[in-house]
């Protein structure tokens, strides 16, 4: 079934540190079909890769529908021939996905930064609709920004612009995945929320007793350990995520003293699992920036969830349409 050019529909492709989704989108920003994986162990590009092909697949067979072009955000640096030049969190460096996507399926593809697709999906069809300055903040399996200035995305001199998860928060603190230290990153993210649960498990190990039952094994506490304890009313999970909240919050703050945004859009799993992170910041922020950058401020959840990147960069892929 081929779509006309004018209502076409795209497939958006989010692939993270852990997971890739895969959707079918049409022109008016409706989601039409999702499918959702899981990264198995090994994050080769080759790996990873076929197993974007294979949900693809899912989706078209699924639907009966056909696409016209294909939108990928990928949690990484991507430079502007489609090349993932580095991913933290993937592990990969200078792989040509676009090039070696639109040779195996035979259709456009446009390659961006994940958060950025997302950023974009909430500005054109979710909680940033018709707002022309705000800053989208996810905080997954890593955290990534995207940056929306008087309409405009921002994209920077090498096409990296919006790594909001690396700004420093913590002069020379904790090791992030990438090359610095002190990252936000490093304490808000979910791989970080572990290592910190962990770490807090071996130095109070009466307090940590329950987290450590509950996961079997020290190394298997991860952040879901930490809310699902959290939800039982565990006293060293509240701590922990207090305190994530408070780096959130120091972020933020950042943020919204450099780029005056009138909206503050937070997503991503960690929020999606512990919402309550949006009311400390939401309680902090205020108290802490400038205030003339905070007073037409609004910190809100995503409208889209789980699904802004897929929307967003099957939308930005709708822009390679018209250009065959």
């Amino acid at each position: 079934m081929v779509q006309k050019k004018d209502k076409p529909i795209t497939l958006g492709v989010d692939l993270g540190g852990t997971k890739v989704n895969v959707g079918l989108v049409d022109s008016n920003g409706k989601l039409l079909f999702v499918h959702k994986s899981l990264i198995g162990a090994s994050k080769e590009p080759e790996n990873v890769f076929n197993e974007i092909v294979t949900d693809v697949n899912v989706c078209l067979t699924e639907t009966g529908l056909d696409a016209n072009a294909i939108g990928i955000g990928v949690a990484a640096q991507v430079n502007n021939e489609g090349v993932v030049i580095g991913s933290p969190n993937l592990g990969w460096r200078n792989f040509p996905l676009k090039k070696k996507m639109e040779k195996k399926l035979g259709l456009p593809v446009l390659v961006t930064n994940d958060v950025r697709a997302a950023t974009w999906g909430e500005w054109r069809y979710g909680v940033g609709k018709e707002v022309n300055n705000l800053v989208v903040l996810f905080i997954g399996t890593g955290v990534g920004g995207g940056v929306i200035s008087e309409g405009n995305i921002l994209t920077g001199c090498t096409n990296s612009g919006g790594e909001l998860g690396h700004m420093t928060i913590v002069s020379g603190g904790r090791k992030c995945k990438c090359p610095n230290k002190g990252c936000l990153e490093a304490y808000v993210g979910g791989w970080a929320i572990a290592e910190r649960a962990q770490e807090a498990i071996e130095n109070l190990p009466v307090e940590g007793k329950p987290m450590l039952i509950m996961a079997g094994n020290l190394r298997l506490v991860t952040s879901v350990t930490v809310n699902k304890a959290y939800r039982q009313g565990d006293l060293l999970a509240r701590i922990l995520l207090d305190e994530t909240g408070r780096y959130l919050a120091s972020g933020i703050v950042s943020i919204v003293n450099a780029f005056n945004p009138c909206f503050l859009v937070l997503g991503g799993g960690v929020i999606e699992a512990i919402p309550e992170l949006v009311t400390i910041v939401n309680n902090m922020v205020p108290q802490m920036a400038l205030e003339a950058a905070v007073k037409n401020l609004k910190i809100v959840r995503a409208a889209l969830g789980g699904d802004a990147a897929v929307i967003g960069a099957a939308s930005l892929a709708q822009s390679l349409v018209e250009l065959h």
